[in-house]
């Protein structure tokens, strides 16, 4: 019996005149409208808006922590499979005959910039301080916190947050849209790929409210990641210029200096946005990959080296041989002790709150993925999205957070980087490891790398939520849309830090990842059919490809 021809055609209502040509105007003014709404609603009951936002992250975290464990687990074994799977991995994103657009070091300059660059900052020297101390393994008494033998602990719950598991959501994202684009001519926008499960029925109303979910996620994702960049951007200026106004009693930025710091990223990122892809977010990612590696190497040789390779090494094997474990565990809430702090350790703090943050940010990273990888197999696109740079997330982690870890160790920090907010753990270190006038000068070239990261993120970001609005032509937009978009994510962003910080942020952040976790593992599922059926139809004897009149499904 011979298998029906895949669809490819899915008709995306645009607008054929006025303000919103070119785009599909549900998607956009109903993105808008939900936007506005939440901004109004956190604007005059910013107290209102960061209480309720909490509890709905409690209740989230609660209800649907298990969902979150298993669901990344899935896309992390399904990316594996088709990249080692012969026939699957071999497949080439747009054809046999496609040629990558970008070079190699290009290409993996922008997935890392836009991927993880920002939270990397922070959290390459935050997370292992944070778990030195506290770690599931301390948690349940199996080492001692604080000490020489908490280091292999440390990295192996820091390599799970940062490991197989972020790139893999990114990654099967941007390899569906990728693998729906350019080779089934579909339109590149998130619907596109759950067409093997729905077909025709997303050029409608459910079509478009699974791109408004999209956008939304992207919004928040991106909110989140640049509220902690600014924190970082704050902490870091008042380090090199000294500006008491910058930060509070207790070290941590002020609302005036983020806001400052947002508004200059933003106008910056507009700029960039308005270039397009091959001019400002190509030439930022690379110079911010040649930062980042001068920064890697001055940790690497005035660090803590040895320290750090030991951690690597053992680090690496420790993830491998754990991973199959921690992927599926999960703690329940409950009020006896140890239970109860890990559940609160893993729901709360990092791994359930990690695994919605990259969720939300999944479509903003998938689709922008998917529009520089065309040309590459999926077997190389799951090497250079996921493997590769996981193993760069651990080599910051041990070279950086391992020299932190080692400056306590040793007593020369004397609790500084400890006692320090996780935005100036970072400048800390630097201040322990280097004198007045030097510790100045790195932290400044932190703060150019941070800028560099933040604009990459923000100006993608752009890009791609006008990618998803005008029914995936991910062509250069008008300025008007982008400056629009530009004033909306930092009036979001600025809005929800004033009527909470980054908790509000965070918690609002729940909002987008939650629906797009569903419709993320629909399409690992929708994208496993279509290869399944595509192999059955190469064996048919008389495919030839996909004739004009066949019956699409």
């Amino acid at each position: 019996m011979a298998i029906n021809s895949p669809l490819t055609e899915l008709d995306i209502n645009l607008a054929d005149k006025g303000f919103y040509k070119g785009f599909n105007q549900i998607v956009t003014i109903g993105t808008k409208i939900l936007i506005a709404l939440l901004v109004i609603w956190a604007a005059v009951f910013s107290e209102q808006a960061g209480a309720v936002l909490k509890k709905m992250q409690g209740w989230s975290f609660e209800s649907f922590g298990p969902w979150y464990i298993y669901a990344m687990a899935f896309v992390v074994i399904l990316c594996l499979i088709l990249a080692i799977y012969p026939a699957m991995g071999k497949i080439r994103l747009g054809g046999e005959n496609a040629k990558p657009e970008f070079s190699t070091f290009s290409w993996f300059s922008m997935m890392f910039g836009a991927g993880v660059g920002i939270g990397m900052l922070t959290f390459s020297s935050a997370e292992p301080i944070y778990h030195f101390a506290s770690n599931p393994d301390t948690i349940m008494g199996l080492v001692e916190p604080k000490a020489q033998e908490t280091l292999r602990s440390v990295y192996k719950w820091s390599f799970f947050h940062w490991g197989l598991t972020a790139w893999g959501c990114y990654g099967i994202v941007g390899l569906v849209l990728a693998y729906f684009s350019y080779n089934r001519n579909l339109p590149l926008t998130i619907r596109s790929g759950l067409t093997p499960l729905f077909g025709k029925k997303l050029e409608g109303i459910f079509g478009d409210i699974v791109d408004i979910t999209a956008v939304i996620a992207t919004i928040l994702g991106i909110a989140v990641t640049i509220g902690y960049g600014i924190a970082q951007f704050a902490s870091g200026m008042h380090t090199v210029a000294g500006a008491q106004w910058m930060v509070n009693a207790d070290g941590s930025p002020t609302n005036t200096a983020m806001l400052i710091a947002l508004c200059v990223v933003m106008a910056t990122s507009i700029l960039s946005a308005a270039s397009g892809v091959g001019k400002g977010i190509k030439w930022l990612s690379n110079l911010n990959m040649v930062l980042s590696f001068s920064l890697l190497a001055f940790f690497l040789i005035f660090g803590a080296p040895m320290v750090a390779i030991e951690s690597l090494f053992l680090g690496i094997w420790d993830y491998i041989i754990n991973f199959p474990v921690q992927a599926i565990t999960y703690w329940p809430n409950s009020e006896v002790e140890p239970a109860a702090t890990l559940y609160k350790w893993q729901s709360i703090w990092w791994t359930v709150f990690y695994w919605a943050w990259w969720i939300s940010f999944a479509p903003f990273v998938g689709l922008f993925f998917a529009r520089i990888s065309r040309g590459r197999t999926i077997r190389e696109y799951v090497l250079g999205t996921m493997v590769i740079p996981a193993v760069m997330c651990f080599i910051w982690f041990t070279v950086v957070g391992g020299t932190a870890i080692d400056l306590e160790l040793t007593g020369k920090a004397g609790g500084s980087i400890l006692g320090a907010g996780q935005e100036a753990q970072l400048f800390a270190t630097l201040s322990v490891m280097l004198s007045p006038i030097m510790a100045k000068g790195m932290s400044f070239m932190v703060v150019i790398l941070l800028i560099t990261y933040l604009v990459t993120s923000a100006d993608s970001g752009i890009l791609v939520i006008n990618t998803i609005n005008a029914g995936g032509d991910d062509r250069q937009k008008g300025i008007k849309h982008i400056i629009f978009w530009g004033v909306a994510l930092t009036t979001v962003i600025a809005v929800l830090l004033l009527a909470g910080g980054l908790t509000a942020l965070k918690s609002a952040m729940l909002v987008g990842a939650l629906p797009f976790s569903a419709i993320m593992v629909l399409m690992g599922f929708a994208l496993l059919k279509a290869l399944i059926r595509d192999a059955m139809r190469s064996k048919e004897k008389n495919f030839k490809g996909i004739p004009a009149d066949a019956k699409q499904i």
